[in-house]
């Protein structure tokens, strides 16, 4: 079928449900970014807690060390602290990684879906007239005194069409 076969509001139907369909899926897209932003925040949760954990460990070997400091050797010391420090820092490094690669997920699909949407949009466009070429003829016979009904059984259109016409020219 081609546009001069298409009715105004079948094409102004046609747009709206194309766009109810974009909003539809920008929601549901939108509740999986949700959960996936809510895994992020546990997985940053669960840092938070294994930090406090390895704080109050941490604590604890320093006061161990403050205890048996008179038995050891500042080597041995120093071997502890190397030791402690780094199994604290190992699974926040873990942890921190894990976080990141899921960040970089979710801004893939985002982006993915921004450039999706935006290309989708583009490809909406409103007509500046549903009969191109009978555009001259609608305002021709409107400014001979015409009526509307007239002018639309005529040119085997409708009422509204014609009216569209007008409008778009700023005539009417």
């Amino acid at each position: 079928m081609n546009l001069e076969t298409i009715s105004v509001e079948y094409l102004v139907v046609a747009m709206a449900a194309m766009l109810l369909y974009l909003i539809y899926y920008v929601f549901t897209r939108d509740s999986q970014y949700t959960r996936n932003i809510h895994s992020v925040a546990t997985v940053a949760e669960e840092l938070n807690r294994e930090i406090f954990y390895l704080k109050k460990k941490l604590e604890d070997t320093q006061v161990n060390i403050k205890k048996n400091s008179s038995r050891m050797s500042d080597d041995e010391i120093y071997q502890e602290v190397e030791r402690t420090v780094y199994d604290m820092v190992k699974p926040i490094s873990i942890g921190l990684k894990r976080l990141e690669e899921s960040i970089q997920n979710i801004d893939e699909h985002m982006e993915a879906r921004m450039a999706s949407l935006e290309s989708g949009v583009k490809q909406i466009s409103i007509p500046t007239s549903i009969h191109g070429n009978d555009d001259e003829k609608i305002i021709s016979l409107y400014k001979q005194g015409i009526t509307l009904e007239t002018i639309s059984r005529e040119l085997h259109i409708s009422k509204a069409e014609v009216e569209f016409v007008l409008k778009i020219n700023k005539i009417k």
